[in-house]
């Protein structure tokens, strides 16, 4: 059934928001658990989940108003030239005025593998880093969907969702790690001078349970909003350039690149339109997927205007790579 990327927003946004509220919950179990598993009182465990929240956000703090330059400067994005990239800039421009937002800044990374991210924390504050090998790999049609993926990214807040979810996933691990080094310090023994009782004793092997499966969850959950952004993006994309044919041919031509994204790493991989860390890389053993498939994600966009959608032959060809 034909649906429309209006109705592919709504959808992302709700599963997005609900997938948020999951962790958020999920680290308050986690806190409590411990909490009480110490202290044998309930307030012990609201405290120890305020204690996990207000440290979390400290340390993201530093993150939120300094993490772009870090990314851009570990990626190795210069400016853009006006007079190499004028095109780049031209579409960048074009599509920031279909969207709304401010023009942002205009980066380029000196690499054959074609892809782009966009980071920064708002729209006033935003920056788009493409590669040269997109720049010469893409027509102007398949760039302007690319570009208008990144803005879409930059338009509907993801970066500043995404450090949220981060902020959460942090607490998580963060708290988990406290409570197992404390359990190894102290040898395993809990007090037992607190009249917590046998209710305490059970909180405590729940406590080391949510510690060791709590983070692995929110990290699945953390990749899991990754991907519903991707979508939304993807959706985006076309509202705002009219053609979902344009980001179909780009994102099949980013994915069956063959060319190695050196300077991605496990760290700003999420933050690119096509995954750069391809499957047959010594570095992708292990990794979670920060992004859907490649054929999904032609799929949905073929969708919005009632094409067919791809055969088994051209879904095992695009989704090889990456």
């Amino acid at each position: 059934m034909r649906s429309t990327f209006y109705q592919q927003q709504a959808a992302n946004r709700r599963l997005s928001l609900l997938l948020m509220l999951s962790v958020a919950l999920l680290l308050a179990a986690l806190g409590f658990a411990i909490g009480y598993a110490y202290t044998g009182q309930t307030l012990g465990g609201a405290g120890a989940t305020l204690f996990a929240l207000v440290l979390g956000t400290l340390m993201s703090v530093g993150s939120y108003y300094g993490g772009d330059s870090i990314v851009l400067a570990a990626s190795r994005a210069q400016p853009a030239d006006p007079a190499e990239h004028q095109q780049l800039l031209n579409v960048v421009q074009e599509i920031a005025l279909a969207a709304g937002v401010p023009v942002p800044k205009v980066y380029t990374i000196d690499d054959t593998a074609p892809n782009a991210f966009a980071t920064g924390r708002d729209p006033q504050h935003a920056s788009i880093a493409v590669t040269t090998g997109l720049l010469q790999k893409l027509d102007r049609e398949e760039l302007q969907g690319v570009i208008a993926h990144e803005l879409g990214h930059v338009r509907n807040l993801d970066i500043r969702f995404m450090l949220l979810i981060g902020v959460l996933v942090g607490g998580i691990a963060l708290l988990a790690d406290m409570f197992m080094r404390s359990l190894w310090f102290r040898g395993g023994r809990r007090s037992r001078d607190n009249g917590g009782g046998g209710l305490q004793a059970i909180m405590m092997v729940i406590a080391v349970i949510l510690a060791i499966l709590a983070p692995i969850a929110a990290r699945l959950v953390q990749m899991s909003v990754s991907r519903q952004r991707e979508y939304l993006a993807d959706a985006t994309s076309v509202e705002l350039t009219r053609n979902p044919a344009g980001l179909e041919r780009a994102l099949a031509a980013i994915a069956t690149d063959t060319e190695v994204l050196e300077v991605a790493n496990r760290a700003t991989q999420h933050l690119y339109i096509v995954n750069p860390i391809k499957k047959f890389e010594e570095r992708a053993s292990g990794l979670f997927s920060t992004h859907p498939p490649i054929a999904d994600r032609i799929d949905r966009l073929r969708q919005l205007h009632a094409a067919p959608p791809l055969t088994d032959d051209e879904r095992a060809a695009l989704n090889a790579n990456g």
